[in-house]
């Protein structure tokens, strides 16, 4: 089990709630960050000369409501200090759900001291019926924003009915 703010990726990933460049995010919102996170994988390995620990098989990671799982995702330390993370990097079959909120996309990149989680390849992000996808979603966890690029596409319900 690995208790830092490694989910803090409340990677609130963010479903735009407009086809614009920049929109406000609503994916994850009040996660608990200080919750334990846990860790599942088929294989860890650990690297403490350049402090990375990668997990790789069937990566689960769940934190409160959260569940990320990818084929492999490694963990960057914070230099002098392997009790925090400064970036986190899921690769392949990447998925984030939370409640009725989910993004896929083919890899994940989270620098936790800005904030930013940055989607790539072939990103889908659902919020109930609404569906955002793109090639590149970029997340600032921090101010609640969320930028699409790469042949933008939205499907976003009317919330009216017939």
């Amino acid at each position: 089990m690995i208790r830092t703010g490694l989910l803090s990726l409340s990677l609130c990933l963010a479903l735009a709630q407009t086809a614009g460049a920049q929109a406000q995010t609503g994916f994850g919102a009040a996660q608990d960050i200080g919750a334990p996170v846990e860790v599942t994988a088929d294989q860890l390995q650990v690297d403490q000369a350049t402090g990375l620990a990668t997990f790789s098989g069937n990566v689960l990671i769940g934190q409160g409501a959260m569940r990320l799982s990818a084929d492999r995702v490694t963990v960057t330390y914070a230099q002098g200090n392997a009790q925090k993370i400064s970036k986190l990097k899921a690769e392949g079959n990447v998925t984030l759900a939370s409640g009725g909120d989910a993004a896929e996309a083919q890899a994940a990149d989270y620098d936790v001291g800005s904030g930013n989680v940055v989607l790539t390849g072939d990103v889908l992000l659902t919020q109930g019926a609404n569906v955002l996808a793109g090639e590149k979603v970029t997340v600032n966890l921090k101010s609640g924003t969320a930028n699409a690029s790469g042949r933008v596409r939205s499907v976003l319900q009317s919330g009216g009915g017939n």
